[in-house]
């Protein structure tokens, strides 16, 4: 069982085989063929045979009562050795590959059981060698700081367009910006940049213009990667943004598991050739060792059936109209929530366009301004989630994230709105109740339940970076100390620390540490916020490294 053979399926009639023990839902998926991972996988679980191999639990005859008593005897039964390989020169995995590559418009793409995480680590590893230079933003996710201690690769920092103090939120990138990069590279070290990684949409649904980054990138023989792990549905509905691979990106990571229905931790990296027949800036094989290197040599057969399942589910059908209802459903509820007196929607009404840069919005992405109400994102997502059992994607100082997808019901937009409605009806600020102190040497304020909310003048915590070593060299330093946070202003520092979600840092390795940035995450911090990275999880101290590295 260590691979399937494909021999021991038919991907348009093994899912035939086993329908006594594996009933279908419904005539029409009967009658549909199985994705190819789903079929082998269903005839890998239905032998009677002895088995002698991993994992322990044996198809579930020894699977942990209290998790099989929750989940079901289901996926102990399919968690078997199918696919090991997930290099394969022939077999299910390789069809459910090219069948993917085939629908996202890829020359070619590879299932990741390590999250868009993984793919992002790998195409900086492909194209980025020890000393060689990487364009990317400063709020990238904090997988691209994992990427340059891997690959010794230096950052060439890129701070966001622009910031709107009200929402406290930041913009992608423009491609003016990317192209000076590219000119400061080649002046100050007198060779070109390894790789631009631009990261859209954001996690608020905002993107770049990636078609005409890319040409300037291209035009620099320079590769494109984009990270767009919120943006894999994209290519699925018209009022959708076009995709990075569409405008010409040459490696473009998806979190498939997001607003698609993959599970947990699947995502898909795609290679574009950019219109000819091979990526002559992309090193096809050395991106593959980079996966071998990364992926696990156990990877789970769930999570890849779900990748190739998901990519069933929007090819069977008819991909251009499968996200009717959600995008229904979200211009219901963006219509509705904008109208709740001291609740702003992005991309909606006055809030239409909050950067003039960038027009381009994810519709199914929800981002809630309640600050007017006063209270933080943290605070009306805790109250929403305690009250009303609405769960949130992420909470931020000012806003509030929700994602839409296929799997929502006109119910849960209804009592989203119905939640809005209460916290208006209780918090929205009038002269009595408004206690706003305000700390303006730190660019704070404080609301009258002492939590901590960014001021107008906006956050000031990437505007002051400097590198003082790469993220490599302080990685593996190693003489490090511990010093109390507030004393470590000026000191270089050792740690990856970040508010999670959304993972970007606010401190990197190598990276001075500001006061700013002190201050910044000391008010998340007590605001709720889940600071994550740091050795001292309640963050009264930081790991910085010794004068004499």
């Amino acid at each position: 069982l260590r691979q399937v053979d494909i021999e021991d399926f038919d991907s348009d009639t093994s899912h035939q085989l086993f329908t006594a023990d594996y009933p279908t839902q419904c005539d029409a998926a009967a009658a549909a063929p199985s994705p190819p991972l789903v079929a082998a996988l269903r005839a890998a679980a239905g032998r009677d045979e002895a088995r002698f191999h991993f994992p322990g639990h044996n198809g579930g005859n020894a699977a942990p009562a209290s998790l099989s008593q929750l989940v079901g005897p289901g996926p102990f039964a399919h968690d078997i050795p199918a696919f090991d390989d997930l290099f394969p020169h022939e077999g299910p995995l390789l069809e459910a590959q090219r069948k993917a590559a085939a629908l996202f418009g890829s020359s070619e793409t590879w299932f990741l059981v390590g999250g868009t995480t993984c793919g992002v680590q790998a195409s900086i590893m492909a194209t980025c060698s020890p000393g060689d230079t990487l364009i990317l933003p400063r709020d990238s996710h904090f997988s691209a700081t994992s990427a340059m201690v891997l690959s010794g690769a230096v950052p060439k920092y890129i701070m966001p367009a622009e910031y709107n103090p009200r929402w406290d939120l930041a913009s992608g990138v423009t491609t003016s910006q990317v192209e000076r990069a590219i000119d400061e590279v080649a002046e100050a070290d007198g060779k070109k940049a390894a790789a631009v990684l631009v990261t859209s949409p954001t996690y608020q649904g905002v993107c770049s213009n990636l078609r005409e980054i890319g040409e300037v990138c291209h035009s620099h023989g320079v590769p494109l990667i984009v990270d767009e792990a919120h943006g894999a549905h994209f290519k699925f509905h018209r009022e959708f943004p076009a995709t990075a691979l569409e405008q010409g990106a040459d490696l473009a990571v998806q979190s498939t598991h997001k607003v698609l229905c993959s599970l947990t931790q699947s995502s898909m990296l795609h290679m574009s050739t950019n219109g000819g027949g091979i990526n002559h800036l992309v090193d096809r094989e050395r991106l593959r060792r980079c996966l071998r290197t990364l992926q696990s040599t156990s990877p789970s057969p769930l999570l890849l059936a779900s990748l190739d399942a998901t990519r069933a589910q929007l090819s069977d059908g008819d991909p251009e109209t499968i996200f009717d209802e959600a995008v229904g459903l979200a211009a219901r509820a963006r219509d509705r929530l904008k109208g709740i007196p001291g609740i702003s929607v992005l991309g909606a009404g006055a809030s239409t366009n909050i950067f003039s840069g960038f027009p381009v919005l994810d519709p199914l992405r929800l981002t809630v301004r309640v600050s007017e109400l006063g209270l933080s994102g943290f605070e009306a997502a805790d109250m929403l989630e305690q009250q009303h059992r609405i769960a949130n994607e992420l909470a931020g100082a000012r806003t509030v994230t929700y994602a839409l997808g296929l799997g929502t019901r006109r119910e849960d937009v209804e009592r989203l709105v119905s939640g809005f409605k209460h916290l208006s009806a209780s918090f929205l600020l009038t002269g009595k109740n408004c206690n706003f102190i305000i700390n303006k040497k730190n660019n704070f304020i404080i609301n009258k339940n002492n939590s901590f909310i960014l001021n107008d003048q906006g956050p000031g915590v990437f505007a002051d970076i400097l590198t003082r070593v790469s993220p490599r060299e302080a990685f593996f330093a190693k003489k490090m100390r511990k010093v109390e946070i507030w004393r470590s202003a000026g000191e270089v520092c050792g740690e990856l620390i970040c508010p999670y979600p959304p993972g970007i840092p606010v401190l990197a390795p190598g990276e001075i540490i500001t006061e700013g940035a002190i201050e910044y995450l000391l008010g998340l911090r007590d605001s709720g916020a889940v600071i994550s990275g740091a050795t001292d999880h309640q963050l009264s101290s930081i790991i910085v490294l010794c004068d004499q590295l």
